[in-house]
This record gives structure tokens, sequence and C-alpha cells, in this order.
């Protein structure tokens, strides 16, 4: 795979000088149970990036840009600099929720034009339970230096959704779970429902059962009902669950793929903006 590495890959190259391994473990509601749980033990070497106080900017009053704003760029370039991200980095994320935060950072870093970036198949728990390495020690950071060029092709504004509403160019991708896409239930956002016209393809439907990523080949049985030649555009509550699908696409082989990074808590806080509420 492109973008996923074993737990075999990993250990094999635990020491090597160029290698930063990426805590991201995060779980929504409790902001301090990641940093407590990478605390408490993490694969050796580990620096930790917190879902939001490190990988998103401040929530706006009024909520747009939605639940998790993109940070900026050059504040996002500093903390990579800080825990010893550089430009010639190869850097390997891990979580316990999924791949969805990791797959966050995976984004993030190719958005900002670093492409040297993957993300751990299946976790710290199965890293852990396989008898993998792990310890609490803090690494002594060594800041690095990081210059972001900011891959703006990776992104769509709600703008750009609002116009493609009705036409052909573009498909939407909904990647949150089926009841929430129909608007049966929504336990985090204000308004319940999906973007006009979108598909629903919830994130975890790339996963087996055991918690590891499909085989390309699979993922490409997964998609096989989205086009390949129009553009994808992907988004999901507050544009982090949206990642693994965006990762898992690419390795399915599709090309035209963006991120709606505020997507439905971004676009609910504007309302005019019309909401639907069945499958489509």
């Amino acid at each position: 795979m492109k973008h996923v590495v074993s737990r075999k890959w990993l250990l094999a190259r635990l020491y090597e000088s160029d290698l930063v391994i990426v805590d991201c473990r995060f779980v929504m509601g409790q902001p301090d149970a990641g940093r407590a749980a990478y605390e408490e033990s993490h694969i050796p070497g580990a620096v930790y990036l917190d879902l939001e106080r490190d990988l998103s900017a401040p929530v706006e009053e009024d909520g747009q840009g939605g639940r998790h704003p993109l940070p900026d760029a050059a504040e996002l370039a500093g903390r990579l600099s800080r825990v010893g991200i550089g430009n010639d980095s190869r850097v390997v994320a891990y979580d316990d929720q999924g791949g969805a935060m990791a797959s966050r950072l995976w984004w993030l870093l190719r958005y900002l034009g670093h492409e040297n970036v993957f993300v751990l198949d299946e976790g710290f728990s199965a890293w852990k339970k396989g008898g993998y390495p792990v310890n609490a020690d803090q690494k002594v950071l060594i800041p690095s230096t990081f210059l972001a060029t900011v891959q703006h092709s990776m992104l769509v504004e709600m703008e750009e959704v609002q116009e493609s509403l009705g036409g052909e160019e573009r498909v939407l991708v909904d990647s949150r779970e089926a009841p929430r896409y129909r608007g049966e239930v929504e336990p985090l956002d204000k308004k319940a429902g999906h973007i006009p016209g979108a598909r629903n393809k919830f994130w975890k439907g790339v996963l087996q059962e055991d918690g590891s990523f499909k085989s390309p080949e699979a993922l490409a049985e997964h998609f096989a009902d989205l086009p390949r030649d129009k553009e994808l555009v992907v988004y999901c509550g507050s544009g982090v669950t949206a990642t693994p699908n965006v990762l898992a696409l690419s390795e399915a082989g599709f090309e035209k793929v963006k991120l709606y990074a505020g997507s439905w808590s971004d676009w609910i806080s504007y309302a005019a903006n019309p909401i639907a509420t069945r499958d489509e």
C-alpha cells in the first residue's frame, strides 16, 4: 500500500534517524484522554500531536470553518518543526481510533507539501497486543525546520460546494454513519441531514473486521459505484473522519479527490444552505 505501513515495517525502522513517529490518539468529547494515554505508554520515540490543540485551529463563534477548522499553515509548520519534523523526515502517524486521527495528520502533511508520510495499520492497541515494544519515555525534542508548500488544490471551499450543487462535475461523498447521513440522529451538530446530492460512504467501511485497512483491490471494489472521471469531494462532520476515506480512495487508485475541510458543521453554519434527509 502507498500510504499505510505494517507493524513489522515500522519495527524494522524504529530507530532510523530520519523517522518521526507521531501519536495522534484522541477521543472526541474527552480532550485530555489522548495525551493521558500517550503519557502512560506509547511506541518508543513517538511524539504527541493533539487533534484540537495542534491539528486544528480554534473554533469560530459563528461555527464557520466547522468544529475542527484547518490550522494556519505557518503555525502548523512551526508545531511540526518543534517536534522534530523537517522536510526530509519520514513520518508515521498512529492512533487508536481506526486511523481517523492519524489520517488527519497524513492529510495535513500532504496539504503542506510533504509526501513522505504514512499511517500505521491497526493502531496502538494492536501494536501493544502484538508484543511490540512500548514505553513511557518522553523523547528529547530536537527541533527541525519544516517549510510548507501549501497544496490548495487538495481542498474545496464551501462556496465551491454550493456552486456545484445539482451539477455533474463533482460528486460529494459523505463519510458519516448512515443514520447521521439520513438525518435520523445527530449527536454532535445543530442540524441533521446531509448536503443535497451527496453519496454515503461511512469511513469505517474502508477497514476490515480486525481494524486493518482493506487491500487496494478491496477498496476499489468498495468504491466501485463512484466515478473515476469526476472530482470527488469528501466530507464528514468536521473534516477529520473524512480523511481515512481520502486516503483509501487514493489507495484504490482514484486521482481526483479533494477534502471539504469544514464539512457538515461548516455547511450548516450558513442558514441559507440546503439540507437533504433521504438516501440518494
